[in-house]
């Protein structure tokens, strides 16, 4: 999740993304839309549903926990009966209810301190009971939310508390960064740690725990990791309360090295590290995690058993296919469905298999431009054609189709292409794409019922995502995929013989890419860190320019002398990732738009498009940096802007060099 100052800003800078990246995605969405309908649940003007939680009754009533402390009652959200819906405030006067659930009479949710139960026991419709199942400490922080609670079979209950934002991730009162197991009883121990914002968190087709979490320090991207009991998920800042009684991890703080290199290398040397079971590269997949729900029914498709995956930030809900191997969860992430209303926090079953979504953008920009939203997916019966599961084998992957492929086409192995890739895991803000290989897929071969795609591919790495890209492949009824891109994640490469070895690094410059991690644009030209040597008297102007909380360059505007030689000295006193792009007159938006489109090397090139547009940039700097860079000003007088070209920033983020004559 994002800092405070900048939630209302963010709000603005969605909403002017819209036009360009809303736009792709309602093309996606005309077509997932032959599959799955979408529709509004009426919310009447009088309700701000600010959804943090969802669930139903034992009578079909959906409940609504809402981020401002109330508990809605939705008779008839099927519109069965009626167009609109019928909503009755059954509590209020809590703190930003961020769960929900209902058990034995009663609804359980977790505000900001407590896990609470909510009881009417007169039954006139309305709470009248509010007892304090289980508590915790804050410190005041912002950034201390709380999720859940998820009832486990045996009747207890888990949540999560998000960590403290102090311009990292930290754990400012007791248990903060970890999953807690709660008894009927309200006796509470902790039962995982190393979380930092687990916004969301599931129960799987076997009964596995699995939670979502959100980029960030220590956090390369988005990802669901599965958990058992003392399990530790990555980030540190939590286990500064290993040693407090009942705590099954005995981690510490100082045994996390700012800069470590590969998640997966480090975490075979710490017990109970539990890598992520599938990651959900950042801006290619989404932003922001949320929801974890168990797809349990034929009914909604042909993906039973899988998981959906919420993501507030871009407003969608995702797929995930999970196998075990050598014992470790891992599998991949497909798309699913995209252009929901507004961000998409919190998903249900309905009685009818139908899917409800709840969302929220109130300071976690999304994508969709409603404040809030509640809406519902039907499957309508028809099949995609989709990639359904993507298996790890020795030598590549195995490719389970929805519908038969075109098995001409299927043989041709250039329609398959796979890259892997992986993050740093370090102490900083999310990470850039490194040690990114193609990797040749040298044979592909089809099953007899067509359903089944073995490719073989050379160089698989151990602890890597593998993205799966296919060009051109159609059903046997010439229907082309909804979707054509995967991403898997293999913790481990299965036993069997028959390995190609080719386009894998060694372990020595596999761990010197990892700890290069400051990304500079494709063009070392533009971006000149040192005093060139023929400028003896040094530069004849120095500026420096900094940012504002809410997506700002200061100063907005800057002047230089024509031909002047220039050094500007970027300083990023944010708590997020920026650049510093300096373009051509009018190519501030264009410039902007060719970043958002760079995919997988975008975080490799600092998200600084190849283009003759781009005149001079800085690199993609973290929290509380600064870089100076050395340039000779444009020779023509004008209006030259500079953005930050981080995708989304640059609708908001961006002021003005004015180039005057000498």
């Amino acid at each position: 999740m994002i800092s405070k100052q900048h939630r209302s800003f963010l709000l603005l800078v969605w909403s002017m993304l819209l036009p360009y990246i809303a736009a792709a995605q309602q093309e996606m969405k005309a077509r997932e839309s032959k599959y799955y309908a979408i529709t509004d649940v009426p919310i009447p003007d009088s309700v701000a549903l600010e959804v943090g939680g969802l669930t139903f009754t034992p009578d079909d009533k959906l409940g609504v926990a809402t981020r401002h402390g109330e508990i809605w009652l939705i008779t008839d959200p099927y519109q069965k009966k009626s167009r609109y819906p019928h909503y009755t405030r059954f509590a209020a006067g809590m703190h930003e209810t961020l769960g929900l659930a209902w058990h034995n009479g009663s609804f359980y949710t977790t505000q900001r301190s407590e896990l609470t139960r909510v009881t009417d026991t007169d039954k006139d419709g309305k709470a009248d009971l509010f007892q304090t199942v289980a508590s915790w400490p804050l410190s005041g922080n912002y950034h201390e939310y709380s999720y859940g609670p998820l009832f486990l079979p045996n009747g207890d209950m888990i949540v999560t508390l998000n960590l403290s934002w102090i311009g990292r991730g930290a754990s400012l009162t007791k248990w903060r960064g970890w999953m807690m197991q709660i008894k009927p009883d309200g006796t509470m121990k902790p039962f995982a740690g190393g979380m930092r914002s687990p916004a969301g968190f599931g129960l799987s087709e076997s009964g596995d725990i699995f939670f979502a979490e959100n980029q960030g320090d220590w956090i390369g991207s988005g990802r669901i990791t599965q958990l058992d009991y003392g399990d530790f998920a990555g980030h540190p800042a939590g286990m500064r309360w290993s040693g407090e009684y009942g705590s099954p991890l005995h981690l510490k703080p100082q045994q996390f090295p700012d800069s470590i290199g590969i998640l997966h290398d480090f975490a075979r040397k710490i017990p109970h590290f539990k890598e992520p079971s599938v990651w959900f590269p950042h801006t290619l997949m989404g932003t922001s995690t949320s929801a974890v729900i168990n797809i349990d029914s034929d009914a909604f498709g042909p993906f039973n058993g899988q998981l959906l995956v919420g993501d507030q930030g871009h407003s969608k809900v995702m797929r995930a296919f999970l196998e075990k191997v050598n014992g470790k969860y891992q599998g991949a992430c497909f798309p699913f469905l995209e252009g929901f209303s507004s961000g998409v926090l919190r998903l249900v079953w309905g009685s009818d298999h139908s899917l409800f979504v709840g969302m929220t953008s109130r300071g976690w920009a999304s994508t969709g431009p409603a404040p809030y939203g509640l809406q519902r997916v039907n499957f309508k019966g028809n099949t995609p054609f989709e990639i359904k599961a993507m298996r790890a084998q020795s030598n590549g992957f195995e490719l389970e189709f929805t519908s038969p492929v075109n098995k001409k086409q299927a043989v041709n192995n250039r329609l398959f292409q796979v890259t892997g890739f992986t993050y740093s895991y370090h102490s900083k803000y999310g990470s850039p794409v490194i040690n990114s290989q193609p990797c040749a897929v040298v044979k592909s071969e089809v099953s007899d019922d067509g359903r089944r795609v073995r490719i073989y591919v050379e160089g698989l790495r151990e602890g890597y995502i593998h993205a799966l890209d296919i060009t051109g492949l159609q059903s046997q009824v010439g229907v082309p995929l909804l979707h054509n891109t995967a991403y898997y994640t293999l913790n481990a490469i299965p036993a069997g013989s028959g390995g190609m070895p080719g386009c894998a690094i060694t372990p020595k410059s596999a761990a010197a890419t990892a700890n290069n991690n400051t990304a500079c644009g494709s063009d070392p030209s533009k971006c000149v860190n040192v005093q060139p040597a023929s400028w003896t008297k040094g530069p004849d102007v120095v500026i420096k320019i900094g940012t504002l909380p809410g997506l700002k360059f200061d100063p907005a505007e800057v002047q230089v002398p024509a031909g002047s030689k220039v050094k500007l000295v970027f300083n990023n006193n944010d708590d997020m990732l920026h650049n510093l792009v300096i373009v051509k007159p009018g190519k501030g938006d264009v410039v902007g738009k060719l970043a958002m489109d760079m995919g997988l090397n975008g975080s490799q090139l600092a998200y600084v498009p190849r283009s003759a547009d781009v005149l001079f940039n800085t690199c993609l700097l973290q929290p509380e940096t600064s870089q100076g860079i050395y340039f000779i000003a444009p020779a023509t007088p004008g209006n030259y802007p500079y953005v930050c070209t981080f995708p989304g920033h640059y609708t908001v983020m961006k002021g003005i060099m004015k180039v005057v004559k000498k």
